[in-house]
């Protein structure tokens, strides 16, 4: 149990940002003996055989083809973005002279405070050469900070703090006109002119590393938990479970923090297109597409609100996860989760296969909550689904906690499924 969750929480120190997680994850399946596929190219495939293909560099779907007729997709979605902040155009902000900070915006919905009197740094990627060139990039040293406001000058502080991020979270990168520019920092960690730099999509990073913690090791505690978590164990499915009579899809999106509006999100025709590609290689008709989709299942994975140690209150009354209690099926009134009667039974089916623990998730009835991937992805691919997560306490915050035990469960869970 050790080593896999150290494994998992080197992977996520290995992915400061979007880019950097979908090249981690192309490179285990590459020595897995997944063959990448180019959107720009015609595919050549074969029964038995494993590919995967990525968009943006930033959103990926892994498949394995069974050796003999397809009778659908079984599929398991994540992604790869988690809230932090976005470094902005021209980001040098000096102040009075002394001072250079850099000018960031939010990315998704972050509890801005935990991002305070951190080691942070710059992740993410650079293009060249007029956008022909992509190149992901991360600093991997303590380069930056944004320090708190002293008690002494704020006596109201534990009254509670509304954060401004234009003017409260703006991280301290150097000294006066001392500093270089970050993007001559970028360019000489990389070994390139400054100007070869056209364009760039940088993030802020947490520093600090995962730790497992607890009196008896119970706890994990590391950024990007949301979602590399899930990430990570449909990964580890994906290597280990081999198809019999359905196609596995593993499929990473980017973006569901800000909404999954993009060209690589869960709303966008990724699925669609590349599940059509596999149809056209197989000589499956546009019928028989819809036909293996009526006969095929997603999970979407992506974690869940445990039950707070300080605050029980805030979760339902009847629906209460816990950390290491097994596998969260999320439910939703208003279909903001995808789960129904149906998809639920099949989930408890595979866990009960898999001998681990299922839980369920509600939101309180009078507390908003959010969505997910699974909604957005069957508006472009219909199939029935059900949204699970493993518990964790903090979410989106820049330091996140669950449990040891629940990655276990939930990778055994996924093995399962992809190998009934």
């Amino acid at each position: 149990m050790r080593i896999k969750i150290e494994k998992m929480l080197d992977f996520i120190d290995r992915s400061p940002s979007c880019y950097q997680a979908v090249e981690n994850v192309e490179k285990e399946l590459e020595a897995a003996g997944f063959q990448r596929l180019m959107e720009e190219e015609k595919w050549e495939l074969a029964h038995g055989g494993k590919y995967y293909v990525s968009r943006n560099g930033s959103s990926l779907i892994a498949f394995a083809v069974p050796e003999g007729e397809m009778k659908g997709f079984h599929m398991i979605a994540s992604h790869s973005d988690s809230p932090c902040f976005k470094i902005k155009e021209n980001p040098e902000i000096t102040v009075e002279g002394h001072y250079v900070k850099l000018n960031v915006e939010k990315y998704g919905g972050m509890i801005l405070s935990t991002w305070l009197d951190r080691p942070l740094s710059v992740a993410g990627r650079i293009v060249t050469a007029g956008g022909k060139v992509v190149k992901n990039v991360a600093v991997k040293r303590d380069l930056l900070i944004i320090p708190n406001v002293a008690i002494h000058m704020n006596r109201e502080m534990n009254k509670g703090v509304e954060y401004n991020v234009q003017t409260d979270m703006l991280p301290l990168y150097g000294m006066g006109n001392e500093g270089l520019p970050l993007q001559e920092l970028i360019a000489r960690e990389e070994g390139i002119a400054a100007e070869e730099i056209l364009g760039s999509d940088l993030f802020l990073y947490n520093r600090e590393k995962g730790r497992i913690l607890g009196a008896e090791g119970e706890f994990i505690c590391a950024p990007r938990l949301d979602d590399l978590e899930c990430v990570y164990a449909s990964l580890q499915a994906m290597l280990h479970g081999k198809p019999k009579n359905y196609a596995n899809f593993m499929i990473v999106f980017d973006n569901e923090e800000v909404g999954s509006t993009t060209r690589q999100g869960a709303a966008s025709a990724f699925l669609r297109d590349t599940q059509k590609r596999v149809c056209e290689a197989f000589s499956i008709t546009e019928g028989d597409y819809g036909r293996l989709l009526a006969g095929s299942f997603m999970i979407s994975a992506d974690n869940a609100h445990g039950v707070h140690p300080n605050h029980p209150e805030k979760a339902d009354p009847t629906n209460r996860p816990y950390l290491n209690g097994g596998i969260v099926i999320k439910y939703h009134g208003s279909q903001k989760y995808t789960t129904d009667g149906v998809s639920a039974a099949i989930m408890k089916n595979i866990c009960g296969r898999a001998g681990v623990p299922w839980q369920t998730y509600a939101n309180r009835s009078d507390i908003a909550g959010g969505s997910t991937l699974g909604n957005l992805s069957a508006a472009q691919v219909p199939v029935n689904s059900v949204d699970i997560g493993l518990p964790q306490l903090a979410m989106h915050s820049a330091y996140e906690t669950a449990g040891t035990k629940d990655v276990e469960y939930m990778v055994r869970a996924m093995e399962c499924f992809y190998q009934e």
